[in-house]
């Protein structure tokens, strides 16, 4: 299947400080991440908080330049958010949106930037959209106070749908949302892909929300891709042992109990002075010299599409 997106050795880095008493310090907070998202694809990259995948998904978008490395969009450079068809929406449905605008203008605004569009037809457009994603015909008259979370998050939705886009990047989409309006806006997404075909690269850090949307899923770890495998695969049987953990930290209901000993203990390490070798090695419950000294590669357990940055990738899952 030819591939949407192609990132290529993506890394974003931030320099800070730096003064006539020391030189600036580098923050690494994406290294050389590589993936592909096919076509009405779902791809969910997870990892902790600070692991990089906002950053990452900034990247994809064209939000933010990456330092290193390449982003295209069916072979062509991804240069700004908006100019491919790719959108996204934001994690906090109360800021995202501008609280002195009506939500017909706010969904039709990428409609103006583009051009070609009368008021009227924006409008009409933007009606339409906000009727596929459940509000009501009077929501363009009225302000994003007027509203709830999850209804903010339809009228995000609904602006990111109405240049028709190929790709969303959805970064943490539901977090903000109670658990009783998180399930419909998950609902609906899934709705909105099986209808129109759209990509999703979908950010979480909920493993069960993973479950239940993803196709594919991307483990980043300190800027770092550890693990990418089909959902079935990296649920049921786990190569890395940063995935391991992060799927000991899920509640089970029902007969069964985790492994022990899997977690990872300790805090995440600072991206300003990453550890060497493998940057999870000073969390990781089989770390050995090795694993101190070289990075592992990127590749292939058993022969299987499921790929691990890991000297003993498939032993112990």
């Amino acid at each position: 299947m030819t591939a949407l997106l192609e990132a290529r050795d993506v890394s974003v880095r931030f320099p800070l400080g730096g003064s006539w008493f020391g030189p600036r310090q580098i923050l690494r907070a994406v290294e050389n991440v590589s993936f592909d998202i096919s076509a009405g694809e779902t791809l969910a990259l997870v990892g902790e908080s600070g692991s990089g995948k906002t950053t990452l998904g900034h990247a994809v978008s064209g939000l933010r330049k990456p330092t290193g490395g390449s982003v295209t969009f069916r072979g062509a450079p991804v240069q700004r958010a908006g100019e491919k068809p790719i959108q996204l929406v934001f994690q906090d449905p109360f800021s995202a949106l501008d609280p002195r605008m009506l939500v017909g203008d706010i969904v039709a605004e990428p409609l103006r930037i583009k051009g070609g569009f009368s008021a009227s037809q924006r409008r009409d457009r933007a009606g339409e959209i906000l009727g596929q994603v459940g509000l009501p015909a009077d929501s363009i008259t009225r302000y994003p106070h007027e509203f709830s979370g999850g209804q903010r998050q339809r009228i995000a939705i609904a602006r990111a749908l109405i240049s028709d886009p190929e790709l969303i990047v959805a970064d943490e989409p539901l977090s903000a949302l109670d658990v009783s309006v998180q399930s419909q806006v998950l609902n609906l997404m899934k709705d909105i892909q099986e209808k129109r075909g759209i990509a999703y690269l979908f950010i979480s850090h909920d493993l069960g929300v993973v479950n239940h949307l993803a196709d594919r899923v991307a483990v980043l770890y300190l800027g770092r891709l550890m693990e990418i495998a089909s959902r079935q695969d990296l649920f049921g049987q786990p190569s890395h042992p940063y995935t391991r953990a992060l799927l000991t930290a899920l509640p089970r209901v029902g007969r069964g109990r985790r492994k022990p000993g899997q977690g990872a203990s300790g805090e995440i390490p600072s991206p300003l002075s990453p550890p060497t070798g493998c940057v999870f090695h000073t969390r990781c419950p089989m770390a050995q010299k090795v694993c101190t000294e070289q990075a592992p590669e990127l590749l292939a357990v058993d022969g299987r599409p499921q790929f691990s940055a890991c000297h003993f990738r498939g032993s112990g899952a």
